[in-house]
């Protein structure tokens, strides 16, 4: 996309280099072409959807920061995380399950995640963009996705017709 590789981004400055990549490898500017030309287009087009989509998620675009920089998460094989963030996700459960009980209490829990989601993001823009320490930002994008994890669960939770259905 032609930007420099930071996790802080401009959105726009993202959107608007995505336009212009769309413009050079799209499609339909190699309909006359012969099929490999097409196929080669289609392939281009394709990577620069999939790119445009990874950067414009944080945790992508950490996540793929870190393994530029020869630092894999490794998410599914590397679990570890640190005893206080594992306990605050125990409490958000907990509020979370008290929450639904009492028909109160749901705003707290968001505002709580939302509060870590962005503490943890002014976290990854230290350690990827200031002192880059990857390895403490592989660390940070694990984590993060345990949040983004916790925060769709409690939207799925919510949006869930077995809730509607018990009155919750």
């Amino acid at each position: 996309m032609g930007l420099a590789p930071r996790f802080a981004i401009d959105l726009d400055v993202l959107e608007a280099a995505y336009k212009r990549v769309q413009a050079q490898v799209h499609p339909d500017r190699f309909a006359a072409g012969s099929a490999a030309e097409r196929r080669v287009a289609m392939q281009w087009a394709t990577q620069a959807n999939e790119a445009y989509r990874a950067l414009r998620d944080d945790a992508r675009r950490a996540a793929y920061l870190c393994e530029r920089a020869g630092v894999p998460i490794d998410a599914e094989s590397n679990t570890a995380m640190p005893a206080a963030f594992l306990m605050q996700q125990l409490e958000w459960r907990e509020a979370l399950d008290e929450a639904r009980a009492t028909g109160q209490g749901h705003a707290d829990v968001r505002a709580q995640v939302d509060d870590a989601r962005s503490a943890t993001i002014a976290q990854l823009v230290a350690a990827l963009d200031t002192t880059h320490d990857v390895p403490r930002a592989a660390a940070l994008v694990r984590q993060l996705m345990f949040i983004d994890k916790f925060h769709a669960d409690m939207l799925a939770a919510d949006e869930s017709p077995a809730r509607d259905a018990v009155g919750g």
